[in-house]
């Protein structure tokens, strides 16, 4: 496994990668109903492009096929890092997150982290600052915002 950096002709693959990881990995904290509103497959590959474009964004390679992918903007803000779901547990979160650590200035990372990925975070020394409910499409999904002191 290797990682790069974020390029547009990648965005088809993320998209696939970020639907099937909502539904099968966060399965397991979130309802049916809160995972279509999460991720609906319906996703617009401009924004997200433009997003990925804009931030400091990252791809995991293995065998020529992104396995995970992550971004983190100029702020601190740490805003995806999604692991396939035929690849967890082996690092690439991790690796990624790392990288994007290391690539920001800033007195502290902020994460706004699902129910799922909150252990994860906080091994890495990351602290809850707060629990909240976000809203999509009307539905309400638990999340928290989390910080790292760097």
């Amino acid at each position: 496994m290797y990682i790069r950096e974020y390029r547009s002709s990648d965005i088809t693959e993320i998209l696939r990668l970020f639907y099937d990881t909502v539904h099968t990995v966060n399965a397991a904290d979130y309802s049916a109903e809160q995972l279509d509103a999460w991720a609906d497959g319906k996703a617009d590959p401009a924004v997200w492009d433009r997003s990925l474009s804009e931030h400091y964004s990252l791809a995991a390679i293995e065998d020529g096929e992104i396995v995970g992918f992550g971004d983190i903007d100029s702020s601190g803000y740490l805003d995806r890092l999604y692991v396939h779901k035929d690849h967890q547990k082996r690092g690439i979160a991790s690796a990624i997150c790392d990288k994007l650590e290391a690539s920001v200035r800033t007195d502290q990372i902020t994460v706004h982290a699902s129910i799922t990925a909150k252990p994860f975070f906080e091994k890495r020394g990351y602290r809850e600052a707060k629990a909240q409910e976000v809203e999509r499409k009307g539905i309400l999904l638990r999340n928290y915002v989390m910080i790292k002191k760097m």
